[in-house]
């Protein structure tokens, strides 16, 4: 079932996903009430025809959900090459590490738990919004690509190629990616890739940074990306 509401002029779309009726009418009404362009669904299915077709900003996603649940839907969307830039969060009550975990493997930006007060879900949408509208603003003003070896970071295109093989990475990653890449060899803490890449007001699980370097080792092999233990990550020249 689709549910689309009425728009005013906000620039912003913000697509929710929840198959509990109570939950997605609390959202739609605090969200709608700041003035976001909002679309909402219970069905995971639904949800990735509405994302490519309405392609929004933000996507906020349950896990629990029958069918199709949050993380397959989430790694659908990722597949997806007109929804490259949109913010996935999760919105659950599983607060277990394992969750979180599977979530950000799945490709997901952030992590909302249930139950959220309306000014925290107000305050935590904009500054997610915030974050994505800096990160457009700042591939405007710099330079589109970067290059340490055999890596070629594009962001205009969103695109890493390394070797002979092109990559299209979850949005943290690809901004993960990009720090280590703005200085090959230096040493960046735990705290500056948090500020950086998450922002210093949002609050996240001790394994996020943990889980996408893991997954960036994946993909550019084990040698890549440097631990030094205690300190932080460095990308290797």
């Amino acid at each position: 079932m689709q549910k689309y509401l009425d728009m005013n002029e906000s620039s912003y779309k913000i697509l929710l996903v929840d198959d509990e009726p109570d939950i997605l009418e609390y959202l739609e009404y605090n969200l709608k009430k700041e003035g976001y362009q909002i679309f909402s669904t219970n069905s995971g299915r639904e949800a990735i025809d509405i994302a490519v077709r309405e392609n929004p900003h933000l996507i906020i996603l349950d896990v629990m959900m029958p069918y199709m649940d949050g993380i397959e839907t989430c790694e659908e969307m990722r597949k997806t090459e007109a929804l490259k830039n949109a913010l996935i969060v999760f919105f659950t009550a599983r607060g277990e590490d394992y969750s979180q975990v599977a979530g950000y493997d799945a490709g997901a930006d952030d992590y909302i738990t249930k139950p959220i007060k309306p000014k925290v879900l107000k305050s935590k949408v904009k500054a997610l919004l915030k974050r994505y509208s800096t990160a457009e603003e700042a591939g405007d003003t710099v330079n589109n690509k970067l290059e340490v070896g055999d890596l070629l970071i594009d962001r205009e295109r969103f695109l890493v190629v390394y070797g002979e093989n092109e990559l299209i990475l979850p949005k943290k990653e690809f901004e993960l990616l990009i720090l280590l890449a703005s200085k090959p060899e230096k040493v960046f803490t735990r705290q500056e890739i948090y500020n950086t890449v998450w922002g210093n007001k949002f609050v996240v699980g001790e394994r996020t940074i943990d889980v996408h370097i893991r997954k960036l080792r994946e993909k550019l092999g084990e040698n890549m990306i440097k631990t030094v233990k205690g300190v932080g990550y460095r990308l290797l020249e």
